[in-house]
């Protein structure tokens, strides 16, 4: 049986928000965005479209969604559906390494939680696809996990890769700055900060006492509870070692 990614598992405990930094995080993101009617964004693994729910009710903005996870999008069609905002948000499957959009074509790319996973070469190209789709002054806002002790790197690596079954690579502060320098960015704007995905206040802040009250249920359900626990202590051991980080990058008007 494959193993369940770490974001997938959370999901399916009820978490709506799956970002490193929470809403704390992705609320300064929209702050050095800009978001306006008239401006066109792109939101890369989009998942459930919370966010683009968001966007789209606050600003109007019209949102192009791409995720590789077919039951996401599933899930995020239902939720723009639900919050009737069909006419504003668009949601398709696409990978980010090969966008199917026009040179030029966005004022914003928003992109939470997934350069992270990538390697880096992947990375990379990712990053040279946002730059490439972005209008000249456009802005990439980004939101990852940040390495903040070099001799532990190898170790955190290796352990956040086993808890969550996903193959990751956060990178120093240094290391992301490059890899958006290599991508053509600059004037990069940049804060890191606590990870709250799984602490109980961080939880408490972006699902509510109701929400956090579901999810602590279904992860104690047996067949969850073993997963629950790994990630939880994972993140705690490493507390000190990880951070989250959001990035707005911009190109060159």
């Amino acid at each position: 049986m494959r193993k369940e990614a770490g974001h997938t598992f959370l999901a399916k405990l009820g978490k709506t928000r799956l970002r490193p930094g929470g809403k704390r995080a992705t609320d300064w993101l929209i702050d050095k965005g800009h978001f306006s009617s008239d401006k066109q964004v792109l939101e890369v693994a989009c998942n459930m479209c919370t966010t683009s729910i968001h966007l789209a009710k606050t600003y109007g903005c019209q949102i192009e969604g791409i995720d590789l996870n077919k039951t996401a999008l599933a899930q995020g069609e239902k939720n723009v559906a639900a919050a009737g905002l069909s006419d504003k948000i668009h949601l398709q499957q696409a990978n980010a390494m090969n966008l199917p959009f026009d040179d030029n074509s966005f004022d914003i790319v928003l992109n939470e939680a997934m350069l992270t996973m990538l390697p880096v070469k992947a990375k990379q190209q990712a990053l040279n696809e946002y730059y490439r789709v972005l209008k000249p002054g456009g802005v990439l806002l980004t939101h990852d996990i940040v390495i903040q002790v070099p001799s532990k790197e190898t170790e955190i690596i290796n352990d956040l890769s086993q808890a969550i079954n996903v193959n990751v690579s956060p990178q120093l502060k240094e290391k992301w700055h490059e890899l958006y320098c290599q991508a053509g960015f600059d004037n990069i704007e940049t804060q890191h900060g606590p990870m709250t995905l799984m602490t109980p206040k961080g939880m408490i802040y972006d699902e509510g006492v109701k929400g956090t009250l579901k999810i602590v249920k279904n992860a104690m359900k047996k067949e969850n509870r073993p997963m629950f626990i790994r990630m939880f202590k994972t993140f705690k051991r490493h507390k000190d070692g990880l951070n989250y980080i959001v990035h707005a990058a911009h190109k060159e008007q």
